[in-house]
């Protein structure tokens, strides 16, 4: 890409679950369009062979990769600190990773199982958010929490992933008012049904894989599941352009808030969303 049309050049982007789905997506755009990125994933195999892929293509922008675990403090603080080294600054801090568990009602969710989930996806986003923060309050920077549609609309099945995406809404606008100060933006992107090793696994131990990749369209009233690259550059729209933007979410699901979804949970349904 000519240098002429990268929109973040020499930015400092940290994302986390950078090696896959939605996370590799950002990464993707980020270095296309100049970044230099450092992203985070604890496969350390896949997270070194996305750098070497990403660097070979010569995209404009640089990819560091940097092992972690976004729900251990030690390694948040070091993933933090490792882009300061290198880089000096840090513009943007995307809060990507995340896991989505098998569909399950209530009844067999252990404690364990709700802790372990809010643990990666809220407790890992405010983890990096507080380390990170320092540094971005002297670049004006920005943060980006990858949120979801069940976050808004919930789905069946659902119940404590659900309730990590609300969180994850609620403490992007609760940040939102505290960082203003600083000129710090904070803001969410809350994906439809998106293209990603994860989805696959969730349509392929459903119990008609062909019928639940199918609703997964459905319920988008364009027809279709949203890919990587469109999270990302809805993630490049807010760290390069809107910068009068804090505290919103943007809901790129294909207009599935349109399309009212059947949730009556009175039928014996095997598939979920």
């Amino acid at each position: 890409m000519a240098e002429s049309c990268q929109r973040y050049k020499d930015k400092v982007t940290l994302i986390t679950g950078g090696s896959s789905g939605i996370g590799k997506g950002l990464l993707e755009v980020f270095v296309r369009h100049g970044s230099k990125v450092v992203f985070c994933s604890n496969d350390e195999k896949q997270g070194k062979a996305v750098e070497k892929k990403i660097n070979e293509a010569g995209y404009g922008g640089e990819a560091t990769f940097v092992f972690a675990d976004v729900t251990k403090e030690s390694d948040v603080k070091h993933l933090v600190q490792e882009t300061i080294n290198k880089y000096g600054l840090l513009n943007c801090v995307i809060n990507n990773a995340g896991y989505h568990p098998p569909y399950q009602t209530i009844d067999d969710i252990t404690k364990e199982d709700f802790t372990k989930l809010f643990d990666l996806n809220v407790v890992g986003y405010f983890l990096i958010s507080k380390y990170a923060l320092p540094h971005l309050r002297k670049t004006e920077g920005n943060i980006i929490n990858i949120a979801s549609m069940d976050g808004h609309h919930a789905a069946g099945g659902s119940t404590s992933y659900v309730a990590t995406k609300g969180a994850v809404l609620a403490m992007t606008r609760a940040l939102a008012i505290d960082e203003a100060k600083y000129n710090v933006r904070v803001n969410s992107i809350s994906p439809g049904a998106t293209s990603s090793p994860l989805l696959l696994k969730m349509v392929d131990i459903s119990p008609d894989p062909e019928q639940q990749m199918q609703r997964y369209k459905d319920v988008s009233v364009l027809g279709r599941i949203g890919q990587p690259e469109e999270m990302g550059m809805t993630a490049l729209y807010l760290s390069a352009d809107a910068t009068f933007c804090t505290g919103i979410d943007i809901q790129v699901s294909g207009g599935t808030p349109l399309n009212y979804a059947d949730k009556n949970m009175r039928k014996d349904k095997t598939l979920f969303i």
